[in-house]
């Protein structure tokens, strides 16, 4: 396994960690996407604004403290709310004659169009995070985990399938869920 002493936001803060930046854009690339289908972007559009929003994000993280009290997520939503008001400003003569999408003057930020439930989110973030986290740990390790955590089966079977002790399915499951809440840590709030 592939350990990290720092959290993915620390890591982003010093620019220069081109690993960090591929797992933060895999990770939330999903999301972002989300959202600009709910503001009632093309795929196109939606494209050309998450480049801006990578390069604005490329450029702001190295300033960004964690606040404990505030959301990374709500700031990352501003930050890609301000890239969609510019663009379609920039934008504003084709903008108006497609006809098609919403006017980012008029949607408030707490549209529910701009929304993601809780569970929605969370889930979200954890299904990547896990796809990305997998290649970080023994098969035999993720396996363990995978089928005694997210398959729900007996410790004891899961061990006796992949010829280990209980002992190391339990083992398997703290190392991977730590990393998980390790990786996640700031950005489930």
């Amino acid at each position: 396994m592939t350990t990290t002493s720092h959290t993915l936001i620390e890591r982003l803060s010093s620019g220069a960690d081109s690993d960090a930046w591929g797992r933060f854009v895999e990770l939330y690339t999903p999301m972002l996407l989300a959202w600009c289908r709910r503001i009632g972007l093309s795929d196109a559009d939606a494209a050309d604004l998450m480049q801006t929003v990578f390069v604005t994000l490329y450029e702001k993280l190295s300033e960004f403290r964690y606040d404990p009290a505030r959301s990374f997520r709500a700031w990352l939503k501003t930050v890609l709310m301000n890239a969609w008001r510019n663009q379609v400003r920039q934008r504003s003569s084709r903008a108006a004659s497609a006809g098609n999408i919403l006017d980012p003057d008029l949607i408030p930020e707490t549209d529910p169009r701009l929304q993601l439930d809780e569970a929605e989110y969370r889930a979200q973030l954890v299904r990547r995070a896990l796809t990305l986290m997998q290649a970080q740990f023994e098969p035999n390790t993720w396996k363990a985990c995978w089928e005694f955590v997210v398959q729900d089966r007996a410790a004891a079977d899961v061990a006796a399938e992949l010829g280990i002790s209980e002992n190391a399915v339990y083992l398997a499951k703290s190392r991977v869920l730590r990393h998980l809440r390790q990786e996640l840590r700031w950005f489930l709030d």
